[in-house]
């Protein structure tokens, strides 16, 4: 028998606590044997420890390397503009990596997509450098960068800062391209809008030209982010892994799943060169905390990635088929996956970890 794994699980607010066990209880039932770590960040945690975010929850990261966490409420107003980009930034999660695949049976317009969505992490307009309006160092950045540029900016903006460099960008691009060759994919699509961004996006499409050219195997091509939102909607199936600075692959990733029917079959992962954390890209959705409503598959779908991750292909290649499979067969699955003139016959979010288990100890 393997030695069990040291896994970080943040249960997280909201739905959190409910996704979270539906998603504890199917990966055990792989037979993979886990030491869970169970911590608490959110806005629950804020009254105790005057963080969402408490040291004690980085240092069990750090430890354990690899988490697995349900979503997080960011409070408003608390110091942190997101739990989720503190955690990235704390842990230097530069890859943010976001399967959108068909499974039979989800209502959608489409079929046959398998994209994966590497978006970059910890710079562009999310690195957070940002000036308020009226301020006496916002009118000192418009006057230093009228001088600089001959730009005419108006006196009453707000000024963001988008820095991307060579560094980040050649480490987020070259993951894409192991990813593919890893996973044995065909093409590596990089996203951009160099046309006029010359020298933030310029930069990120020459490198990702300079990178493909030591990965023969695999067909590179660019694509100007507003093209591509276009032909995501008229051919999806035409792409396979596409990378893409940070705004752009928040903006495609969702796109993407909207594609396969949701963020209720959207996991995540986010990945650094020491730490690994998985999560559903859905939010919180506070007003249905303890109904035991929500669908819990796109937290299962992450725990398939954290299995492959930590080298359980043959259970993560089972659970994903035992999840496919419940949405296929239409019975146990919660409302967001039904015909709307069926969702009389949902059930919730337990019932679909029971049908998941069900489902994996019929699997050779």
């Amino acid at each position: 028998m393997t030695n069990a794994h040291n896994i970080t699980l943040i249960p997280g607010d909201g739905i959190g606590p409910e996704v979270s066990n539906a998603t504890k209880r199917v990966l055990e039932a792989t037979g993979v044997r886990f030491n869970w770590d169970i911590v608490h960040a959110g806005i629950e945690v804020m009254e105790e420890y005057g963080t969402p975010l408490p040291e004690h929850v980085l240092e069990s990261i750090r430890k354990n390397k690899i988490a697995i966490k349900g979503p997080v409420t960011t409070p408003v107003g608390s110091g942190f503009r997101s739990v989720n980009v503190a955690l990235r930034k704390q842990l230097e999660l530069y890859a943010c990596v976001r399967p959108c695949k068909s499974y039979e049976g989800v209502p959608t317009l489409y079929k046959d997509i398998d994209i994966v969505i590497v978006r970059e992490n910890t710079e562009d307009l999310y690195a957070g450098i940002e000036f308020e309006k009226g301020k006496p160092q916002t009118e000192e950045v418009i006057r230093f960068i009228s001088e600089k540029s001959g730009a005419d900016i108006r006196e009453d903006s707000g000024i963001s800062i988008k820095p991307i460099s060579e560094t980040g960008s050649r480490r987020i691009i070259k993951y894409a391209f192991e990813y593919a060759r890893n996973e044995g994919r065909k093409r590596v699509t990089a996203i951009h809008k160099a046309n006029i961004m010359k020298f933030s996006d310029g930069l990120f499409l020459a490198v990702a030209r300079e990178i493909a050219a030591d990965y023969s195997e695999i067909e590179f091509e660019d694509r100007i982010v507003d093209n591509m939102t276009m032909q995501l909607v008229k051919n999806p199936q035409r792409f396979d892994v596409i990378v893409c600075p940070n705004l752009y692959g928040d903006i495609l990733s969702d796109l993407c799943a909207g594609l396969v029917g949701g963020l209720g079959v959207a996991p995540g992962a986010n990945i650094g060169e020491q730490v690994a954390l998985f999560e559903p890209t859905h939010g919180s959705a506070p007003k249905y905390k303890g109904l035991n409503k929500v669908n819990p598959m796109a937290m299962m779908l992450s725990g398939v990635m954290m299995l492959k991750h930590i080298g359980e292909a043959e259970a993560a290649v089972k659970l994903e088929k035992a999840i496919s499979d419940v949405i296929a067969e239409g019975k146990y699955i919660t409302y967001d996956l039904k015909p709307d003139s069926e969702t009389d016959s949902a059930v919730g979010t337990s019932q679909v970890a029971d049908a998941v288990i069900e489902k994996l100890e019929n699997i050779k």
